[in-house]
Formats: C-alpha cells, structure tokens, sequence
C-alpha cells in the first residue's frame, strides 16, 4: 500500500506540473495551489479506491467464476467510479471556495452544498466512461498480477517436481549399478573359492567395506573425485587379488582436481570393463590406467588399458549393458548436453573418455547457503593418490 501512496504522490506531482506549464502556455493561468489540490485528488482518490476493488478481484476471480463475479465487478466499477467522480467534485468546490482567482470579480460566494449538487451531474455526465475505463484497467492490472504471481508458482513447484524426479531417477539407476556391481564380484569370489580359500574369504572382508561404501553414496548422486578414487581404489584390490600379478593399477589424477563433484560409481563400471576385456582374457600381464585433469570449464577423466578391448560385437553389446548404458543415462540426467561419453580404440590398447563441467564441492556448498559464513581454518589432511598396485 506504501508504494501505491508513494506512487500516487509522484503522479500527482508530475501531472500538476504539466497543468501549470499548459495553463501558462494557453494564456490562461491557474493557481498552482488548486491545481495541487486536484490533481492530488484524483490520484490519492484512485490510491485509495484501489484497494477495496483489488481485494474483490482477489476473492471473486472473473476467471473462476464469471456468472458471478462479471456482474459484481460491473457494479463494482460503478460504485468506485462515482465515488471517486464524488471525491473529485468536493476537491473541485474546494478550490472554488478557497480560490478568489477562479471566481468572477464581485460574484457573491454561493452555499457550498448548492455549488457541489450543480457541479456533481455535470462531472459525472462528463467523466463517468473515462472513470470507468480507469477503474477497469485497476481490475485488469489486478487480475494479471494474479496470474503473474500464480504462473511463477506453478513454475516453481513444476521445477521442483522435475528436480525430485530426476534425483529419484538417478537413484534408481545407482541402486541398478549396486546389484551388477554385486553380481559380478560374487562371480569372481566363486572362481577363487576353487583355487584358494582363504583368499576368497579376504575378498568377501574386502567386498563387504566395499559395499558400505556403496550404500552410503545411495542417497548422493554426485561425490567428491577423491572419495570416487578412494572407492575405486578398494574396488581395484578386490580385481588384483583375483587376476594376482596379471593386473597392475596406476592413477594419475591432478590435484586441483580432487575437490571436484563427480556422478557417484561413475568410474567403476569403466574400470570393471577394462579389466574384463583388456587384462583378463590375457595371459600376460596387463595395466589400466585412470587419469583425471581439467580442461577449460570440464572435468575429463579416462580409464585406459594396454589390452585389444573389446571386439566390434562385444563393444556394440557393451555400450548397451547395464554399467555403460546407466553411466550415460545419469550423465545425460546430471548434465543434459553437456558431457562426452566416448570410447577410443588405439595401438597402445583401448580408452574410454568421460568429461562433464567442473564444479568444486565448495561451490556447490556456496550455492546452498543462503549466504557465505566466515568460519575458522581448519587442519586438514592432503589427499594422496593411490599408488601403482600390484598383488603378492
């Protein structure tokens, strides 16, 4: 209400001064104390007016329910309309009365309620449709700001749905990615049971912290890269102590890269089939590498073995299994367009390339705060990469 007044107070003043600058150009000037007066008038009357014709727009919606409320808001228009046409005849005999200039010289001052019931029909044949279209337009601005407001709602609500959906979706293609990832390691847990049993029961020890791992990264869809590094870590000493001597493991990661958000489990599957189809069918020995560096505003990581990878077949078959095909859907969900998925066949072995923006864990703690709090310094530990491995 403060900023229709103030707005009322500005009009009034500019349109004053417009009716002083024409009255002098015309030749005929007027006092500029009853030109104040009825200008602040009419803006201060339709200020006020305005509420009452607001709220009824705002409780009986002509869109909701037009039968009703058409014919109320007509009635409504009117009786505002006459009011302020009323409001303004009052301003107008005011002026009369206490403006000398605006009489004729030596007319007698007639009785106030007189001059106002002769003014009053005149007024009110001569504005009533320019009133009318005025207190129209307060409905109609009233109206649209209604819509405005209930649009940028649904909006927003529709934005949070489409958010709830895409975490739920990307939620259920991680809680996929467990099962495999399970499936597969119990797989090589049972070819070890043959060959040696006590290094089958240290691989469940291991596979069991891998998997409360897994489970705490359920409900976050994305985790910082040295937390990624340390999963895949665990997870590339459950593969050496199957493959033994066959398989060594080295990393390369840049530093300035391990605060960085990455899709949880993102890496695994990409590893998982470097072994699968670059070490493993082989009988001599065989390394993967993953490397991770920043490029411009993108987080490139790769995982390349030194093996022939897979055949055209094999790779066609692949890309539409269960760890590729998850690993691009939650990059298509996470980044829309923006992210590469590509596999690279070479003559040193095989490669697969994942990029998608960089974004720190920092920033994204920024962006959820409501504002940035200064907090004391705090000791912590540098990351180390994981070192070059190789079973005993």
């Amino acid at each position: 209400m403060l900023f229709v007044l103030v707005g009322a107070l500005v009009a009034a003043a500019f349109s004053t001064t417009l009716a002083y600058v024409a009255t002098r150009l015309s030749g005929r000037p007027q006092p500029i104390e009853a030109l104040t007066v009825l200008n602040l008038a009419f803006w201060f009357g339709w200020a006020l007016l305005s509420l009452p014709l607001v709220l009824l727009a705002q409780r009986l919606r002509i869109d909701r329910r037009p039968p009703v409320a058409v014919p109320v808001h007509l009635a409504a228009l009117v009786v505002a309309s006459t009011l302020h046409i009323a409001l303004l005849t009052t301003a107008q005999t005011a002026v009369w009365w206490i403006s000398p200039k605006l009489r004729m010289v030596g007319a007698e001052l007639p009785d106030w309620t007189d001059q106002w019931i002769r003014t009053f029909p005149v007024q009110l044949a001569t504005l009533f449709d320019w009133e009318l279209f005025a207190a129209a337009g307060i409905v109609a601005v009233a109206h649209a700001f209604f819509y405005y407001a209930e649009s940028r709602e649904r909006r927003l609500r529709q934005a949070k749905l489409e958010t709830r959906l895409v975490e739920a979706q990307l939620q259920t293609l991680q809680r996929q990615l467990h099962p495999h990832f399970l499936f597969n390691t119990l797989n090589a847990i049972t070819t070890l049971m043959h060959r040696d049993v006590h290094l089958a029961e240290r691989t469940l020890v291991q596979l069991s912290g891998l998997l409360r791992v897994t489970l705490d990264s359920i409900a976050r869809p994305q985790i910082a890269l040295h937390e990624e590094i340390d999963f895949l870590d665990k997870f590339v000493q459950i593969e050496q102590t199957r493959l033994g001597d066959r398989l060594s493991v080295t990393f390369d990661i840049d530093s300035d890269t391990l605060d960085a958000l990455v899709p949880a489990l993102i890496l695994q599957p990409l590893v998982e089939n470097a072994v699968k189809y670059g070490v493993a069918p082989r009988s001599d020995p065989g390394s993967v590498s993953i490397s991770g560096q920043r490029d411009g505003d993108m987080l490139v990581l790769s995982v390349n073995d030194d093996g022939p990878g897979p055949s055209e077949p094999a790779l066609a078959a692949l890309s539409t299994g269960i760890g590729l095909s998850n690993t691009r859907a939650r990059l298509s969900h996470q980044y829309g367009a923006r992210y590469r998925f590509e596999f690279k066949r070479h003559q040193g072995g095989f490669t697969v390339l994942v990029a998608f923006p960089f974004r720190t864990v920092a920033a994204q703690a920024d962006e959820t705060r409501p504002s940035a709090i200064e907090t004391d310094a705090q000791e912590t530990t540098e990351w180390q990469s994981p070192p070059e491995r190789s079973a005993h």
